[in-house]
């Protein structure tokens, strides 16, 4: 069963063996958020993906991103007195991809 988080950004098993991507493509979330973090320019993003993507699809991957990264903050910051694992993929990693 597929998993909506927000209006564009979906996960279902039955495409791309769940991860994280666009609805109505194949097209994931972790891609568009590297090009987003290179400076790649939005309109180059759409332009990149042949017009499946708009900019409030990559608007609100920018925004889930960040709302993972402020709500797990502390596994990011590498605060020793947080009590959890360093050697294990960032939280966010986990969640958007």
């Amino acid at each position: 069963m597929a998993k909506t988080f927000g209006r564009f950004i979906v996960a279902d098993p039955a495409i791309c063996h769940g991860e994280l991507t666009f609805r109505g493509t194949r097209v994931f979330v972790s891609d568009v958020l590297d090009q987003v973090a290179s400076g790649m320019a939005w309109e180059s993003i759409i332009e990149d993906w042949q017009g499946s993507l708009s900019r409030e699809a990559i608007a609100e991957a920018v925004r889930l991103a960040s709302a993972a990264l402020l709500k797990h903050k502390e596994e990011f910051s590498g605060n020793e007195h947080s009590g959890r694992e360093h050697h294990r993929k960032p939280v966010i990693y986990r969640t958007l991809v």
